[in-house]
């Protein structure tokens, strides 16, 4: 029986996919959009017909309301998406039998711990994305216990909608970029963290994992870093929260601590700044 992949169209979905694939795992990609099978997990209908169709053994959901800002202003859209799909994916997944692999994020804390977060600390969501984010995480651990949750933080790829490729198009015509110094967080490379779902998906040990890359930096130093491994010679000036005003408050330090998997000695996250020169590296491939 296959693995359900469903955001696969999205920029992780792609990358699960391709991890799958290498593995030789058999599986479906599926979305609402794109040449995948078609499966909105918001619809109970039509998921409970594709599970009947596919008989997945496991799911790895990738789909989710990421637009941060947006989803302060689509807040039905985000809880449809973010809460009731995985929702809808529980049920499934108990009704068949299988297990659930689902993507969170670090925004379920409201990064005033001031060190990092545990698996074990208590969440306290600041805007609709998080809160909608650990809806769905909650929903998941009352309906299904074979699953797990992975929280991650700062996703980025060399595709997709993401901060890193925002960075190297303003640098193509900006001489100077104002990036937010004072949060923090750890950049996670979405390859990483494919390669990690797909890892724990055939693990007995069912529950909720931190996963991002090792290290701790600024939005600032992330930005300096990326464009400084690209050859860009643009400034990249530090400024403060209260300087870049957006329509949702955000953690300033929503570091992940890979707590679990210290204790089972099986942390092996690489290094940020290392992913960072594998981006550029893969970026400088593509466009020859």
């Amino acid at each position: 029986m296959p693995v359900l992949v469903t955001g696969a169209e999205g920029m992780l979905g792609r990358l699960v996919c391709a991890e799958l694939k290498a593995k030789r795992v058999e599986y479906v990609p599926a979305d609402i959009i794109g040449d995948n099978a078609h499966i909105d997990i918001a619809d109970p209908d039509d998921l409970f017909e594709a599970f009947g169709r596919i008989r997945p053994e496991a799911v790895i959901n990738c789909a989710a309301m990421t637009n941060v800002d947006g989803c302060e202003t689509e807040i039905d859209l985000a809880y449809k998406l973010n809460a009731v799909g995985p929702q809808n994916l529980a049920c499934a997944c108990v009704a068949y039998g299988a297990v659930l692999t689902h993507v969170s994020t670090d925004y379920v804390f409201d990064g005033k711990k001031g060190s990092p977060y545990t698996e074990f600390d208590k969440p306290n969501p600041l805007g609709v994305y998080g809160a909608s984010k650990l809806a769905g995480e909650e929903a998941i651990r009352e309906i299904c216990p074979n699953h797990y949750i992975v929280r991650t933080s700062w996703l980025y790829a060399p595709h997709g909608k993401n901060f890193a490729l925002t960075m190297l198009r303003l640098a193509e015509t900006r001489d100077e970029i104002k990036v937010v110094a004072d949060q923090y967080g750890s950049p996670t490379y979405a390859k990483d963290l494919a390669e990690f779902l797909v890892y724990l998906h055939n693990s007995p040990m069912f529950g909720t994992y931190h996963f991002t890359n090792s290290g701790v930096c600024s939005w600032h130093e992330f930005a300096a870093a990326i464009l400084e491994g690209a050859g860009k010679s643009v400034k990249v000036t530090p400024i403060s929260t209260e300087e870049y005003p957006t329509p949702t408050e955000r953690p300033k330090y929503s570091v992940l601590r890979h707590y679990r998997m210290e204790l089972m000695g099986l942390d092996k996250a690489r290094p940020w700044q290392e992913t960072v020169k594998e981006f550029n590296e893969e970026i400088k491939n593509n466009n020859k």
